[in-house]
């Protein structure tokens, strides 16, 4: 949430908002929110939390999106690999030699022209501001920002997703079209699509002769592609998976 802009196309304002969504949509949840507080409200189990939480017992779909954007909120990733030996401040002494090549490609460091932490560039691992067309199509499907503004400029812009815990949350892109890391890493090595509207960092930079403006070729090895999903890897907190208050927290303590 530190975009402060929610889903793919970033059409929710705060997470508030967003958590109503899937409940209400007629492929996720499919239920209305109506139905959804008379629910909560039959269950003394709920109506004493909420009553702990508010000072009443009252369910109200406010409510209700206060209490689960907090646990959201909850849901922090701090523990990875990659944390362990930025707090060390060694020079990532604990990396295999696999992994710190591919920090290195990730971070673009010479030789590499790999420009990832471009877009993935604040400690979580998302941009500070921007939405962005990734070469994937041309023209898209779904069309993204460019669907909610009618813009032709905005086709195919979306949400930088965080990096963390990328391992654990296949498939990817917004259609979920990769079903590995590895796809994803060949995607943006090799096939990247010439789109109006592609990010700059996905293009070669200006001053490079008729090549200036296309999609950039990262023509990495296949010992490079697997050193960056390597590095990848080292982002996953295997405790916020496996934590039971997040996963189960009816049987949390039990």
């Amino acid at each position: 949430y530190e975009r402060k802009r929610f889903f793919w196309d970033e059409r929710a304002a705060t997470l508030e908002d967003q958590v109503l969504t899937p409940i209400q949509d007629s492929l996720e949840m499919g239920m209305t929110l109506p139905a959804l507080t008379n629910r909560l409200a039959a269950e003394p189990f709920y109506t004493n939390l909420f009553t702990l939480t508010f000072g009443t017992p009252e369910v109200t779909s406010e409510r209700i999106s206060k209490a689960i954007a907090q646990f959201v909120r909850s849901i922090v990733s701090t523990q990875s690999k990659y944390d362990a030996a930025v707090a060390a401040g060694n020079n990532f002494a604990s990396f295999t030699a696999q992994e710190d090549l591919g920090r290195r490609i990730f971070f673009g460091q010479q030789p590499f022209v790999a420009t990832c932490s471009a877009c993935h560039n604040s400690d979580n691992f998302v941009p500070g501001s921007g939405i962005f067309n990734n070469g994937l199509e041309n023209p898209y499907v779904d069309k993204g920002l460019g669907a909610l503004t009618g813009r032709p400029q905005d086709e195919g812009f979306f949400k930088v997703p965080s990096l963390r815990n990328i391992e654990l949350t296949a498939p990817y892109m917004h259609d979920g079209r990769f079903a590995t890391l590895e796809q994803v890493v060949e995607f943006y090595d090799t096939s990247v699509v010439a789109h109006p509207n592609l990010s700059q960092t996905l293009r070669v930079p200006p001053d490079n002769g008729p090549a200036s403006g296309t999609p950039l070729r990262l023509n990495l090895t296949p010992t490079q592609k697997a050193a960056l999903v390597a590095f990848l890897k080292t982002l996953t907190d295997t405790g916020v998976a496996t934590d039971g208050k997040l996963s189960d927290p009816f049987n949390y303590g039990n």
